[in-house]
């Protein structure tokens, strides 16, 4: 690992081959926690290549517990988280509203690490309990129409390197791995990145998978369509910049999608989204999102059809019936 670091040091990249070895032997219990810390280090402070982040990815998948569920055809919605907005948890209450309107969801998350709760610890507060157990998994996603897949269950290689992420406290090249190592290995990701040249990488290496994808980053930060300005979406086919009044939305202002800063606060939050007593701005954030996620999986659709989906599922309440019903198939 001293030679890896040494060659980083001197503003060297490494090759996808070279990368994939790296992570499989911080993954083994290979390499200290001082050099751990370091080599995530040098990603905080230069750009990663394409060539690194496959390799990368690749052993995160290589190392994971993969758990088939392509009968299903899902979806995941993950965002890199990263952005540092603290907004509420847009991706999670999209895939309710996404699992509401009748596509399966295989959502891929963890525990808040730049943010007060990511999407494990909104699942974990109301009571859902993580599991990489298949058959439990298959019974949610048939039934409820969404399983989630707490990410330190499906990667469990990942140990040796969680504690230092927590006391790290900032992003990490891990946060722009989260979307791509999903363990059921969807057909269908809608990824929401926190700046244009991961994008751009993402783009790149998507295109190579055979996936359905569309990858969203608004122009002023955030990791999703915040509806406060102008937000890029790249898709198999096409790159187009576009503006919350195209999509039929009103443009937002940051305040109006904060999360509260605390769990507690974001459960409130959460709940009055899916019981439909939340702000109108939170009200069309998750649409706007839940709706693309739909364009993904339905490609036949337009983004205007997808969005009328997705406000039928929220409004009708089929996604908050999607989300008690999995807590209810999660404490059984």
């Amino acid at each position: 690992m001293k030679d890896i670091l040494n060659l980083l040091l001197e503003h060297k990249t490494l090759p996808k081959d070279l990368a994939r070895q790296v992570l499989i032997e911080i993954a083994q219990g290979k390499v200290n926690n001082s050099q751990i810390a370091s080599f995530l280090t040098v990603y905080m402070m230069r750009s990663i290549t394409v060539e690194e982040l496959e390799g990368f990815r690749d052993a995160m998948l290589d190392l994971c517990v993969a758990t088939d569920l392509s009968k299903y055809n899902p979806i995941d919605l993950c965002g890199t988280g990263g952005d540092g907005k603290d907004t509420f948890n847009v991706s999670t209450l999209a895939s309710f509203v996404v699992a509401g309107a009748g596509v399966k969801v295989a959502k891929h998350g963890n525990y808040g690490v730049s943010s007060a709760c990511g999407s494990s610890n909104m699942m974990e507060h109301f009571g859902y309990k993580f599991t990489n157990d298949k058959s439990i998994l298959e019974k949610q996603i048939e039934i409820a129409g969404i399983c989630i897949m707490h990410a330190p269950l499906f990667h469990p290689a990942m140990k040796h390197v969680a504690p230092i992420r927590k006391d790290l406290g900032v992003k990490t090249f891990f946060n722009m791995l989260g979307p791509m190592v999903n363990p059921a290995f969807p057909k269908n990701q809608l990824v929401g990145v926190f700046n244009l040249e991961l994008a751009r990488l993402y783009g790149y290496l998507y295109q190579k998978t055979g996936k359905h994808f569309v990858i969203l980053h608004s122009l002023d930060g955030y990791d999703e369509i915040s509806l406060t300005g102008a937000f890029k979406m790249v898709g198999n086919v096409k790159e187009q910049i576009l503006m919350p009044e195209e999509l039929g939305f009103d443009r937002l202002n940051q305040q109006e999608l904060a999360s509260g800063g605390t769990i507690e606060e974001s459960a409130r939050i959460f709940k009055k989204v899916l019981e439909g007593n939340s702000t109108k701005a939170q009200k069309q954030v998750v649409l706007a999102n839940a709706g693309l996620a739909i364009y993904c999986a339905k490609p036949e659709l337009s983004i205007a059809d997808a969005i009328v989906e997705a406000k039928e599922s929220l409004e009708s309440k089929k996604a908050l019936n999607a989300f008690n019903k999995l807590l209810e198939l999660s404490k059984n």
